[in-house]
């Protein structure tokens, strides 16, 4: 994305707020990478959304139906492998059956249970990955796995190495926006958005719905009386002086252009497309099917809407967040299956559901590929009463949309929903085949840091042919 220096002029002077007199990358040195690779595959989508359920999404008790848990409940967790059994952070109790009824669903018979009866209506839309695996149960490093590729941090996410690699679809908007839970950010914060070593420029741009400024630092506070017209643009003319001097002593440091220039595409952001955020336009049909008017869908159904809004507007990468940090309101359910998880696939259903719905309808599922993910799964054991530990050794997401072979499984867990028996997936596959229906050679798509030549999929991954059409 690559812009004048009289256009960026131009544009700082349109400008109403004190925002764009950041923007002075035209007085520094074009380093950040902008040209997009060509794609090495005929691209089957154009754009992504990944819906995220923050806390590890139990599969016993939504996607991952298993007689035997219902046969044997109440008696002792015994696989009959030999194997010393542990939990996370309890001790391994009682077999637990779901608590909710299973049924099967659509042309292609795939079980749901009556945790999620919107989406159960959708299942001859979406391919199911049936046998996820993580090395880790930990909240932090399963999910940087999820999202990077790496257990530790300062490694990119998806959404920024699908920026850097393909580069935005119109210059008015980011290419990677992430729509996190309003109660709070996931367990990792900002980091689970994060560029990492590639430009700063490809982070995630967070955009904070519920909240009266979405997008922070776009403007001088209300509080502020003290700044003037006059004063602003002094500290902007010496702001500007500054950081010529920076970048002059720091040719190859591509960070501080990199801040200006995502600030400069916020700013677009709002004033190419200042009705985004607003829904009045959506017809009451619409806003009814996504639940926008109920409580507990209203959130997550606002960010869905949206979700669809960005990436007609051209965002190529958008991230929707279920959940956030912490032992309540989310997918972390240790204390009670019936209550907690029964509150956020309430919260999360309907919305995603009319999201996946909308985007058929209006064409878009045609070059867009929905996600929807965890960063691992739960046990088939009770903890405590009725609430259940950390499982990495199964879980379950699924794809819908572009270049997906609709109604179709791939993996299978053991009978106990504990651990893979066939068909295992890694995020290395996952990511690979979200990258080959971008038309991107997962093994061709690095970036040189510290004398490696690094990743999305590091040195793993395999693209899972079974799901694609």
């Amino acid at each position: 994305m690559n812009r004048s220096s009289s256009n960026r002029r131009d544009f700082l002077g349109h400008m109403a707020t004190g925002l764009g007199g950041v923007a002075v990358a035209s007085m520094l040195p074009s380093s950040l990478h902008a040209d997009p690779i060509a794609p090495q595959f005929p691209p089957k989508a154009k754009r992504v959304i990944q819906l995220f359920m923050n806390g590890g999404a139990s599969q016993c008790d939504l996607f991952d139906y298993k007689p035997e848990l219902i046969a044997r409940h109440g008696k002792p967790f015994d696989p009959g492998t030999g194997e010393r059994v542990e939990a996370s952070i309890s001790t391994p109790g009682s077999v637990l059956k779901s608590p909710y009824a299973w049924a099967q669903h659509g042309q292609c018979g795939r079980y749901v249970s009556s945790a999620l009866p919107h989406l159960a209506k959708c299942v001859d839309d979406m391919a199911f990955l049936m046998a996820m695996k993580s090395p880790s149960n930990v909240h932090g490093p399963a999910t940087y796995l999820q999202n990077t590729g790496f257990l530790l941090p300062g490694f990119p996410t998806m959404g920024a190495w699908i920026s850097y690699g393909l580069g935005s679809i119109t210059e008015n908007v980011p290419s990677f926006v992430v729509l996190p839970d309003s109660r709070g950010f996931p367990y990792n914060g900002r980091s689970a958005f994060s560029s990492g070593f590639l430009p700063a420029n490809h982070q995630g741009t967070v955009v904070k719905a519920s909240v009266p400024q979405p997008i922070t630092h776009l403007s001088v506070p209300a509080t502020a009386k003290h700044v003037t017209p006059k004063s602003r643009a002094d500290g902007l003319a010496l702001l500007r002086d500054l950081n010529v001097a920076h970048a002059a002593e720091r040719p190859d440091d591509s960070r501080l252009e990199a801040r200006i220039k995502s600030y400069e595409l916020a700013a677009r952001l709002q004033l190419a497309a200042p009705d985004l955020l607003d829904l009045s336009g959506e017809t009451k049909a619409t806003k009814e099917g996504y639940g926008l008017h109920q409580k507990e869908t209203a959130d997550f159904a606002r960010n869905c809407l949206l979700a669809r809004r960005m990436i007609e507007r051209g965002v190529r990468f958008v991230q929707v967040w279920s959940g956030h940090g912490g032992g309540s309101s989310n997918w972390d359910n240790h204390t009670s299956i019936p209550k907690e998880l029964s509150f956020i696939a309430r919260s999360m259903d309907q919305p995603a559901a009319a999201l996946l719905r909308d985007l058929k309808q209006r064409g878009l599922l045609e070059d867009t590929l929905l996600i929807w993910t965890t960063e691992f799964g739960r046990m088939p054991f009770a903890q405590g009463g009725d609430g259940r530990d950390h499982n990495g050794g199964t879980f379950v997401s699924w794809f819908a949309g572009a270049g997906i072979k609709p109604g179709v499984a791939h993996g299978e867990s053991d009978q106990w929903s504990w651990k893979v028996a066939q068909g295992a997936t890694t995020c290395y596959d996952f990511h690979a085949t979200i990258l080959r229906l971008l038309g991107i050679d997962h093994t061709r798509l690095t970036f040189r840091h510290n004398g490696i030549d690094r990743r999305l999929t590091d040195v793993h991954g395999h693209v899972i042919h079974e799901i694609l059409a």
